[in-house]
């Protein structure tokens, strides 16, 4: 094996377990290992990538449109829809305890199958309540309840997991390739949405035993797909959190005594090498936030973006497949073109991002996004929109969400310190989940209540507030710098 050092976010000379041998992570009490070599971080990135794939196959079976045309076949309210987009937001709230969590444990892995292991296992209820709805066992709103119950269950164990998730592969991608790999994950897990998702939705459509019993066929391939993407990370580096934690605690000393010693005050000297090397305590974590001015912007500005995001954007498929009365193979086709065009601009955003950063693309497609609710106010269900206009909004709509989705996360990675990395993603995570069920909740009340008006009354006023959640942006042009 090549052993050669790579450049990454941190120094690789962190211990680390390989997944071929899980039971063997290391204690926090081990000496410091041998960098990782190129050749373990080529096998961990390709082995994330595979995840990204059949992760996304199992996302397309439990979420978007086809869970959209499922609630809609059991004549679901607007309000349940509005849940629906919110549930998955809101328990983003529990992603500071995951990552308190996260860091307490041994292994990223071990800890990533308790937690999105069993959230994935989860839907195999629903699968039994289908089957049993067939039967004459529940009816339409039983079924409802049951499905917002394990939406629930299984988002709050996912968001336990995400921040371990996150830190862990942020720790594995070099920096300098840090658009580029996430560019290229993301558009392979797009370019399977393309492919997978119209298959998907004809079998539905056209499942003999109803869209109803197709959905749950299409469910239980999504779930074992799940699991198999959870089985790459077995491929993948293994990180203790705690030693990345005592490691970086004992790296930031070691700058501060360089930095006296450079400075001829012997008694700072002293001072710094009497410095105790104990892991932080909760309050210097916090302390360490309230001063990071980039991190606040960041989540000024990501959390009443996705407030303005999601006050619209849960009733978009709600409105082709309700309101326009389309079948759900059109809607599948017209997401199909969105998760193309996400694919093919992720590759693109992702080098123009290494090369100009996150901030300028964030501002610059955020714009193009506030607009989009404005559009959906002039689609109709006529040919011309049908075979053209909707096409293109869903192919403008994929082109510059590749823009948004990749730099946030870019920004997030660049702004948050190694050291308790996963708090600071979990606290983003929490911001935006509240802030994001909060618009959805708003949103569907609105729906619900007012009518058609209402719809037309809240996609007007996502757009606005769309383009004034980017004031934070435009203002601290440092961010991220």
């Amino acid at each position: 094996m090549d052993s050669s050092q790579i450049e990454t976010n941190a120094p690789l000379s962190i211990e680390i377990a390989e997944i071929s041998s899980p039971s063997i992570t290391l204690s926090p009490t081990s000496t410091l290992s041998p960098p990782i070599s190129k050749d373990v971080i080529r096998k961990s990135l390709k082995a994330s990538t595979i995840d990204g794939i059949f992760a996304a196959i199992f996302s397309i079976g439990t979420g978007g449109v086809l869970l959209g045309n499922f609630l809609v076949e059991l004549d679901a309210s607007p309000v349940v829809f509005g849940m629906v987009s919110s549930i998955p937001m809101l328990v983003n709230l529990f992603q500071p305890m995951g990552a308190y969590l996260s860091e307490r444990s041994t292994s990223r892995f071990q800890y990533s199958l308790r937690t999105h292991g069993i959230g994935r296992l989860l839907w195999l209820i629903l699968v039994i309540g289908i089957v049993s709805f067939g039967a004459g066992a529940l009816n339409s709103q039983q079924l409802v309840v049951l499905s917002l119950v394990i939406l629930v269950c299984s988002h709050l164990l996912g968001g336990l997991g995400t921040a371990s998730w996150f830190s862990w592969i942020a720790m594995l991608v070099p920096r300098r390739l840090r658009g580029r790999y996430f560019g290229l994950r993301n558009s392979l897990a797009n370019l399977t949405e393309l492919i997978a998702l119209p298959i998907v939705g004809l079998v539905v459509s056209h499942w003999y035993g109803g869209t109803i019993q197709g959905y749950g066929v299409v469910l239980l391939l999504g779930i074992i797909f799940g699991i198999v993407s959870l089985g790459c990370q077995y491929f993948q580096v293994d990180i203790n959190p705690q030693l990345q934690n005592t490691y970086y605690l004992n790296l930031s000393q070691t700058s501060e005594i360089e930095s006296n010693l450079a400075s001829n005050e012997p008694g700072k000297v002293s001072e710094a090498i009497s410095l105790p090397q104990i892991p932080a305590t909760q309050n210097q974590i916090d302390s360490s936030i309230w001063k990071n001015s980039n991190f606040l912007v960041f989540l000024l500005y990501f959390g009443s973006w996705t407030f303005a995001v999601n006050l619209s954007a849960p009733f978009f498929n709600l409105y082709l497949l309700d309101t326009l009365n389309l079948d759900v193979s059109w809607v599948t086709f017209y997401n199909s073109l969105r998760a193309g065009a996400h694919m093919l601009m992720l590759i693109v955003w992702g080098r123009l991002a290494d090369k100009i950063g996150n901030r300028p693309i964030l501002i610059s497609t955020g714009i193009l996004i506030a607009v989009i609710p404005w559009l959906w106010l002039k689609m109709g269900s006529s040919p011309l929109d049908l075979w053209l206009w909707l096409p293109l909004l869903h192919i403008f709509i994929g082109a510059n969400w590749g823009g948004v989705d990749l730099c946030n996360n870019n920004l997030q990675i660049e702004i948050a310190p190694v050291k308790n990395q996963s708090i600071y993603f979990a606290i983003a995570a929490a911001i935006a989940g509240a802030s994001g069920a909060l618009g959805a909740t708003i949103g569907g009340l609105i729906a619900q209540f007012a009518g058609s008006f209402g719809i037309a009354e809240v996609f007007i006023v996502s757009g606005i507030l769309r383009l004034a959640s980017l004031v934070p942006l435009i203002v601290k042009k440092d961010l991220g710098s």
